[in-house]
């Protein structure tokens, strides 16, 4: 099994990549979804978030995501403490996800963190999606309608496309330029996804 790693900075574009390699039959893992998922679900993880920022983070079975974030946005220190309960946990739902992949060849996550939450190390390849700085900037403002201002505290929290792209095995570029059709038809045919297809 080839396990592919799809990340890329906000407004990228990489989720549209993930529902083209979807698309082809590939399974993704939604590291967002299923975090959120775990937060609300998993008895260890609300027992270590509880135990660190307070019982009433909780409201009922679910995390209260607005209290959450502004807790752990521009503070590293308890930004540190939740990746270090949330993340073990998603790699660890993860692996057990793939384990129940077996019968396919392929199987994908899309992770915005794949690096900062070291996920690249429980993936075969890792893929950048880029996409110029104004474009992501356009982007996620008419998607999420917010400010400029917003858009780009958040870009700012996360690791720099330069450092991302030094660190991909394999680059999609996504400028309204470059067909990424095209572009994740040729990145399959480099893991060779169409042979093994074939062949099964």
């Amino acid at each position: 099994m080839v396990r592919i790693g799809v990340t890329g900075g906000i407004g990228s574009g990489k989720s549209v990549v993930c529902s083209l390699l979807h698309l082809h039959g590939i399974p993704v893992f939604n590291a967002d979804i299923e975090a959120k998922r775990l937060n609300d679900t998993s008895a260890g993880v609300r027992k270590a978030l509880t135990r660190h920022f307070g019982k009433d983070l909780y409201e009922g079975d679910r995390l209260n995501r607005q209290q959450f974030a502004k807790l752990i946005f521009n503070d590293k220190q308890n930004l540190a403490i939740a990746n270090g309960i949330i993340h073990p946990a998603l790699a660890k739902r993860f692996n057990d996800w793939c384990s129940a992949q077996s019968r396919f060849t392929h199987v994908a996550i899309d992770a915005p963190v794949l690096f900062e939450a070291g996920f690249d190390a429980h993936v075969d390849t890792v893929v950048v999606v880029y996409s110029p700085k104004e474009l992501r900037v356009k982007r996620v403002m008419e998607r999420d309608q917010v400010d400029r201002e917003k858009v780009e505290a958040r870009m700012q929290s996360q690791l720099p496309e330069e450092e991302k792209l030094k660190r991909a095995n394999h680059v999609i570029c996504n400028d309204g330029r470059h067909s990424l059709i095209v572009q994740v038809t040729d990145l399959l045919a480099k893991l060779s996804f169409f042979n093994e297809y074939d062949a099964g």
